[in-house]
């Protein structure tokens, strides 16, 4: 494929293409009920960040929140992360999506690999959830107890999630390809009562049973009253125990009436999970009514979701993208959901499901596109797209010769949108909407409500070059708190720690001057595996308790033009030791253990891990290294126990950059 120039424009919506849009009806309610008029996104956007609780008392009222009580104030507080929103006001999760019961179309749309396409209406799936939270509430799961589940990107998660909404329980999922250990560092800590499981998972043509590691789950999480086996692959599954029940006896007794718990504007509604460099994995508590604001923000108003919409996008339970796209049900649209492998039997799988199930707006990360591009396939000679509209792309930065591969072998005349964002907000700090021209490599705005800026390494907000991602004014759905971190010291050293009162999310970025935005990646350690976000803590775990290692390093290379590439940095007692046998075993710990998307690409042998003076792992400094960076600006050697460790990471950066 000929390279093409980043900022090609490539396409530009028509006139009444734009005025339909459901931003620009919001626009023109803006001027209708609050006397606003804006000619640009630009002054929209500031606006929308400038006038912090009009813009978001506006999203309330255009979005008709149900709501059970009203609000006594929009924003308290004096700074992040102590601010509240909309204090007093209750509403419930569940409830908001199912304003939409009475809809005629399919709730649903569900594919696995090898299978049939099914649908699920919106009648049937209130009598699941209903049916659901009944059995929950008869086993005693109350508001405020926490559910978990150890299952893919199903209809029953679904269910499940939405009934555990309804009666203000909170909710927690684990993706299947997650190991024992990794699945019992999450909800450990934060001690369910229910777990709901499948026996078992299909990816990539094969068939991985669960059991094993669910009887384990029960030994190493006594918090576990009860739980629900979801007959997902095989054979049913014997149950060992009296508080074990299948999910069909779970569901049999259908509800006439679902009942919804008023909970509070801040009331938790599920925990998603980031890690760091050391200590257990974050769990990140999310409300009920940040998440339902900011998502309809966000799919109704920039992604022009509506009730007319078929919503996919290629997700496993463990990443965030999973809570946004069941968060499509919200708006009343239908949301599409896959589980398997992308690329199972071939590439042409999930683009087949998406002419299938008339896809509108089909969302992928930008490494499955990368795959497509690197094997030159090409949908558009298998498939048409007739209902196809928008095509959103997450996980890591889309190059420029991506955005043309979409418009040459996807479809033309649809929107391109490239969005990052973050699980610890589970929405996006930046993006685009129909009303934007799509330029080769760039995200057009930022978005609505998010005071994203770009500071430099002093503090100083900087235009036209790269600097740290931060976030400068509170956002709804920032999390309320981390689990068991009552005095908020994980909270503010995760966020707030480099610049006080403002939120550092770790993302290189450039803000140009007419608002659109470039992101270069990652600016701190934390790995980002198609979107999945995890800390090189976990790694360490499991490679350091080889007796052969002493030592460890592991770095995410992020690049836009070409795949990222993991590479594992190993100290050994005898050197000699290494070969493919021993690194075969490491890479099978990772992918038993933690989960198959962490398994390094590469691993190396070296004499030592470089190290500050007081004895920290330099992941930040090795990484800007690896990627390119003069060592001068990446790192001081004078502040370093070890400064000759560093030769062999500036002799692999050179065969690294020469492509």
């Amino acid at each position: 494929m000929v390279a093409i120039l980043e900022g090609t424009l490539l396409y530009k919506a028509d006139e009444n293409t734009v005025q339909n849009s459901e931003i620009s009806r919001y626009k023109r309610w803006l001027k209708e009920n609050y006397g606003l008029q804006f000619d640009s996104h630009q002054a929209l956007w500031e606006w929308s960040t400038t006038e912090t609780e009009a813009f978001w008392k506006s999203i309330w009222e255009y979005g008709n929140i149900v709501h059970s009580k009203p609000y006594d104030s929009i924003l308290t507080g004096d700074q992040m992360p102590y601010y509240k929103w909309f204090r007093n006001a209750h509403l419930n999760y569940t409830e908001q999506v199912f304003r939409h019961k009475e809809l005629p179309g399919p709730a649903i749309i569900y594919k696995s690999e090898n299978q049939p396409a099914r649908s699920i209406s919106w009648n049937q799936l209130y009598e699941d959830v209903a049916a659901l939270a009944d059995y929950m509430k008869k086993i005693g799961i109350q508001k405020g107890d926490r559910v978990v589940a150890y299952s893919p990107n199903i209809p029953e998660t679904v269910v499940s999630f939405l009934a555990c909404a309804s009666i203000g329980a909170i909710w927690s999922v684990a993706s299947p390809d997650f190991g024992l250990n990794s699945v019992v560092d999450r909800f450990k800590q934060i001690e369910p009562k229910l777990l709901i499981a499948v026996n078992g998972y299909q990816y990539n043509g094969k068939v991985y049973d669960k059991l094993d590691t669910i009887h384990h789950l029960l030994d190493e999480i006594p918090s576990i009253e009860h739980s629900i086996i979801i007959h997902h692959v095989g054979e049913q599954p014997e149950l060992k125990s009296p508080k074990t029940v299948h999910w069909m006896d779970a569901v049999k007794e259908k509800s006439s009436e679902l009942e919804y718990e008023q909970v509070e504007f801040n009331h938790p509604l599920w925990i998603l999970y980031s890690s760091g460099t050391t200590g257990l994995p974050k769990p990140i508590v999310h409300s009920h009514g940040g998440i339902i604001i900011e998502h309809i923000k966000t799919l109704q108003i920039e992604a022009d979701l509506g009730k007319e919409d078929r919503f996919f996008w290629f997700t496993t339970t463990g990443w965030m993208m999973w809570n946004m796209l069941v968060s499509g049900l919200i708006v009343g649209s239908t949301i599409v959901l896959y589980d398997g492998s992308p690329s199972y039997p071939d590439l042409s799988a999930l683009w087949a499901f998406a002419e299938e199930a008339g896809i509108t707006v089909f969302g992928t990360s930008a490494p499955f596109i990368d795959v497509c591009i690197k094997h030159n396939f090409k949908p558009n000679s298998h498939f048409k797209f007739p209902k196809l509209r928008a095509v959103l792309s997450t996980a890591s930065p889309l190059s420029a010769n991506s955005f043309k591969w979409v418009y040459e072998s996807v479809k033309d005349g649809i929107l391109l949108v490239s969005i990052s964002g973050g699980t610890d907000v589970c929405t996006g700090f930046v993006g685009g909407n129909i009303t934007l021209p799509v330029r080769a490599g760039i995200i057009p705005s930022r978005s609505l409500g998010a005071k994203v800026e770009s500071y430099d390494e002093e503090g100083n907000p900087i235009i036209g070059s790269v600097g740290e991602l931060v976030v400068t004014k509170p956002m709804p759905s920032m999390p309320i708190y981390f689990w068991g971190d009552e005095d908020y010291s994980r909270y503010l050293d995760s966020y707030f720690s480099t610049y006080p009162k403002v939120w550092r999310h770790g993302d290189w970025i450039q803000i140009n001057e007419d608002g659109s935005c470039i992101i270069f990646g990652r600016s701190d350690a934390t790995i980002n595996r198609s979107g999945v976000r995890m800390g090189t803590s976990e790694i360490y775990k499991i490679v350091e308790s080889f007796p052969e290692i002493l030592d460890s390093l592991v770095v995410d290379l992020e690049y836009r033009d070409r795949p990222s590439c993991l590479a594992l940095f190993i100290v050994l007692q005898d050197p000699a030791q290494f070969n493919d046998a021993f690194a075969q075993k490491i890479k099978d710990a990772i992918r038993q253990n933690l989960s198959p998307r962490f398994v390094p690409d590469q691993i190396h042998v070296v004499e030592e891990v470089p190290k500050t003076l007081n004895g920290k792992k330099l992941e930040v400094p090795i990484r800007k290294i690896l990627l390119g960076m003069p060592v001068g600006k990446a790192i001081n050697p004078g502040a370093m126990a070890n400064p000759k460790s560093l030769d062999y990471f500036i002799e692999l950066s050179k065969s690294f950059n020469a492509i």
